[in-house]
Parts: structure tokens; C-alpha cells; sequence
């Protein structure tokens, strides 16, 4: 499913426009990027994204998370459930 659809999909679950959608999420990605109290899984998920601005854009951080599961997703077939999980 792409982007789109998903961003869609959400919308009409929620009763609300895709642009609220994105919105809402960007608000979360940027409290989560500003929030001072930060664990130490957060810090280091946030400094492993790439962004061009002051903290990622919804799609960019999508992307990152995506390439993380698929990432984790390859190397757990690779090592089968003997890895670190």
C-alpha cells in the first residue's frame, strides 16, 4: 500500500482531511524532536534519522522507520531466531 492510500485510509477512519492527517503527525514528530526529557531509545532513534530542516518531515521519517523494520526484518531471517531478539 503507498503513501497516499495510507494517508487516506487514516482519514476516513478518523473523520477527518488527509492535510489534518499529516499535520497531526508532523506535530508529533516535532514534540517528540523538541521534548527535553528525552530516554536514551529516543535520542538514538532520533540521531539515527536523516532530515534536511530542523527535525524530519513526516515522510522522512517514515522512510527512515520503514528502512529500519525492513533492515531488522533481514537480518532476522539471516540469523534466525538465535539473534539478539
Amino acid at each position: 500500500m503507498n503513501m497516499k492510500r495510507i494517508y487516506q485510509r487514516i482519514a476516513k477512519e478518523d473523520g477527518i482531511s488527509v492535510t489534518e492527517v499529516k499535520k497531526e503527525m508532523q506535530d508529533a514528530i516535532e514534540n517528540s524532536y523538541k521534548k527535553k526529557d528525552k530516554t536514551l531509545s529516543e535520542m538514538v532513534l532520533q540521531k539515527s534519522i536523516t532530515y534536511h530542516g530542523e527535525v524530519p518531515t513526516v515522510d522522512e521519517f517514515i522512510e527512515a522507520i520503514s528502512h529500519k523494520f525492513k533492515y531488522q526484518e533481514k537480518n532476522k531471517k539471516s540469523i534466525g531466531c538465535h539473534g539478539l531478539y
